[in-house]
């Protein structure tokens, strides 16, 4: 499996870049060639529907995500909604989501918005005919001490979701595509 994880927060402090990282080392440690796209790295332009498409990092992430057997998001949750650096992202990268596996690490404050992923789950689906991962993370503020995960239970699920994203990996490679 080659997968791609796209760190999409642009906090210095980010709780989704720690979950992003951890998922990283899970799939190294499982013998995958990960690579790990980190927003906060990059200097993106907004999409405007017209030159930002040219823009060498959109066109590098275009590449990155088009190759890519398998696509991860970090994400930030504000307001019960994916943070706009991801939205961006999609709206800068497009058709190069086309028939990609996606899985979701989201880091919220609180509880409350673990659904809040599904609006962009569903333009995936239904925009670029993506296949979404139905296990995702989602981690709040208190699953976080000093800049670490520490809740045993989320550090689970980042196993969990590592696991489904090899299984579907799989499977997807063994299914003949339709003309």
């Amino acid at each position: 499996m080659n997968p791609l994880i796209l760190s999409c927060s642009l906090s210095p402090t980010s709780h989704s870049a720690i979950l992003a990282h951890r998922l990283e080392s899970t799939l190294r440690t499982r013998g995958h060639n990960v690579a790990l796209i980190d927003l906060r790295q990059l200097d993106l332009p907004f999409c405007d529907a017209a030159t930002c498409y040219e823009h060498p990092e959109v066109i590098k992430l275009q590449q990155a995500i088009s190759a890519a057997d398998a696509v991860t998001m970090a994400t930030p949750i504000y307001n019960f909604e994916v943070g706009g650096a991801t939205r961006n992202l999609i709206a800068l990268t497009g058709q190069a989501w086309n028939n990609k596996l996606v899985g979701f690490l989201c880091a919220a404050g609180g509880q409350n918005a673990y659904m809040a992923v599904m609006t962009l789950a569903n333009s995936l689906m239904l925009d670029f005919r993506c296949l979404i991962v139905p296990r995702f993370v989602y981690a709040s503020k208190t699953a976080f001490t000093d800049g670490q995960l520490t809740d045993p239970q989320i550090a689970t699920r980042l196993d969990e979701l590592a696991g489904e994203l090899e299984r579907l990996a799989s499977a997807l490679a063994e299914t003949p595509t339709n003309p």
